[in-house]
């Protein structure tokens, strides 16, 4: 029989674990800090070697797209290797221990999302996984497609994410919908292990996202506004959601229908036809027409490339691949089919998907955290942890044998200024790359860079954020603070990988692993396509996402929506900066 776990000392801190003492205890609302959590593992929870080298993390990830709204929960184990100076922690392996029956997203009208009727779906989901919110140590809410458009839909992931556990954060966008549903469909794998750039194809609800895969990366993403949900019919065939897209399709098509009118069933085959000749049309690599290159939510991809074969993913992915028949009133079967004969008369082999309707709920849950390394340096983590929306900005800098500070600062003046960040005002986290030896001349050099192109932000008395892919973390920050007099909050985390445009959430620090949970996400709310500059990312930056999705009793669930999050089963709530996760057994109810 466990025994159980003791009471913290009065004040507990995650200083009293410098020497690795009493990890078997329950906190208080004040501590500073989460245990990781092994009590599913057995024996080796015992191992004070593999608690230092392992993570597990309980994610949740909440997919609200334009047809459909589904929830999925998984466990990640994170596993630290140490190559090239670096100690970083990768997914050795990922189980999804629940997904929710894809549900209609519900609409309150056509301007606003059903708060209390989508509130009861989420609630569902937790019960049907048997998890409390208490036990999520962190996951992403996303809205995509046409329901990141409705007007309450900012408000709406916020309070998703704030109720959905300590911390779950908000995202949306097309970038990063292509790029966890190439994630989550199996093309990223499949790229790395046949060797082959791929473009992974998700057809959702509302809008299409298209992502290039080459070596196990994303390198290029984008989305058009071709979806399965866009028209809708009664059994009769009167048509009883028709969104601007969905008109503007059965117009190019030769019919000018409103809302209401009566649809025969060759009138919808002939308009589903041309949807996918227009998206076939936008794969070809041609010179783009006007009509296609206006239906780009993002910039256009004139030139994919050479592609080595094709996956298809999204609600509409289950027609492509025939793993769904049954018509739910919308165009996504008639969209489906037709887009298949369309492929057979692209050059690119068909390749089969992992998941089609869950790649983007998967790719949200499985792929949009990291853990740092554990040799951070974090002056005080109950001031700093947790930390929330983060904007990242990435220096452009290379070091030779020799680094020169006054490059590091002029570099880092550099970026800031054209981030518009040149000024004092709210935090920003550096990602900076560390190339070479870690001698102490050229760290030294580097801190003395930092201090003198962070100077401003330092001299008003702000935290200093600073996001290493490199293990020099600790004594990076032992000089800032021991040698050249820097007074200020230091958060200096390593083993991790980011980029301009990223934001990202940081969690409370665990022990024993020492290592501080980095989730990377967007905050881009109510894009207008057709105002203002368009992006296209390389490698990760983040937009909309949405699938096409039916609420219907059969051996797999179905829609076209997505999902994202990480979490890990938590005991507390407080105010301090890491987490302890007890191995006497936790009860997620």
């Amino acid at each position: 029989m466990s025994q159980k776990p003791t009471q913290p000392p009065a004040g507990h801190s995650v200083a009293d674990h410098v020497f690795g003492d009493a990890f078997d205890h329950e906190h208080g609302p004040d501590a500073d800090h989460d245990h990781d959590d092994y009590s599913s593992l057995g024996p080796l929870e015992e191992n004070p070697i593999w608690l230092q080298d392992n993570v597990i993390l309980t994610s949740v990830g909440m997919d609200i797209g334009s047809s459909g709204t589904q929830v999925i929960f998984s466990r990640l184990h994170m596993q630290r290797i140490s190559e090239d100076l670096t100690s970083r922690y990768v997914v050795v392996d990922r189980e999804a221990f629940y997904q929710s029956p894809v549900r209609l997203t519900p609409y309150r009208s056509d301007t606003r999302i059903d708060d209390s009727a989508l509130g009861a779906i989420i609630d569902d989901a937790y019960a049907a996984a048997n998890v409390a919110t208490k036990d999520i140590d962190t996951g992403v809410v996303i809205l995509t497609g046409e329901a990141l458009r409705r007007e309450n839909a900012e408000g709406i992931a916020g309070i998703l994410a704030e109720q959905g556990g300590e911390f779950v954060c908000a995202t949306a966008g097309h970038h990063m919908e292509a790029m966890l549903a190439a994630y989550g469909s199996g093309a990223a794998r499949a790229s790395h292990d046949l060797g082959k750039r791929l473009l992974n194809v998700d057809i959702g609800g509302g809008t299409t996202k298209l992502a290039i895969v080459e070596a196990g990366a994303v390198v290029t993403t984008g989305a058009i506004h071709i979806g399965g949900r866009l028209q809708v019919t009664e059994p009769d065939g009167r048509i009883s959601r028709l969104d601007p897209a969905g008109r503007s399709h059965a117009h190019a098509a030769g019919f000018h229908w409103k809302r209401g009118d009566t649809a025969k069933p060759s009138e919808l085959d002939t308009v589903a036809a041309h949807m996918a000749q227009t998206l076939a049309s936008a794969l070809s690599g041609g010179p783009l027409s006007q009509q296609v290159e206006a239906l780009y939510l993002t910039d256009p991809i004139h030139d994919f490339g050479v592609i080595e074969g094709i996956i298809v993913s999204g609600g509409v992915g289950e027609y492509v691949y025939g793993r769904e028949e049954q018509d739910f009133g919308d165009m996504g079967r008639r969209l489906g089919l037709a887009f298949r004969a369309e492929l057979d008369r692209l050059a690119w082999p068909l390749l089969p998907a992992a998941a089609c309707i869950r790649a983007t709920a998967l790719g949200a849950s499985e792929y949009t955290v990291q853990l740092s390394g554990n040799t951070s340096h974090i002056t005080h983590p109950g001031r700093l942890l947790p930390r929330r929306n983060l904007q990242v900005v990435q220096p452009q800098m290379s070091f030779g044998e020799t680094i020169d500070a006054s490059h590091v600062a002029e570099a880092i003046n550099a970026r800031l200024t054209a981030f518009d960040l040149g000024g004092v005002d709210g935090d920003v986290a550096l990602a900076l790359r560390w190339e070479g030896q870690p001698e102490y001349g050229r760290i030294r050099a580097f801190a003395e860079g930092l201090k003198t192109g962070m100077a401003k932000r330092l001299a008003a008395g702000q935290s200093l954020y600073v996001m290493l892919d490199g293990d020099v973390a600790m004594t990076l920050g032992g000089i800032l603070a021991g040698e050249l007099d820097v007074k200020n909050d230091l958060l200096i985390i390593d083993g991790v990988q980011l980029r301009d445009f990223d934001y990202i959430d940081l969690g409370r620090i665990r022990l024993p692993s020492r290592t501080v949970p980095v989730t990377i996400k967007s905050l881009i709310f109510n894009e207008d396509p057709r105002a203002g500059a368009r992006h296209r990312i390389h490698h990760h930056d983040h937009h909309e996402h949405d699938h096409h999705e039916h609420d219907h009793a059969h051996g797999h669930d179905h829609s076209h929506g997505h999902s994202h999050g990480h979490g890990h089963a938590h005991h507390h709530h407080h105010d301090g900066g890491h987490d302890h996760h007890e191995g006497s057994g936790q009860t997620l109810s």
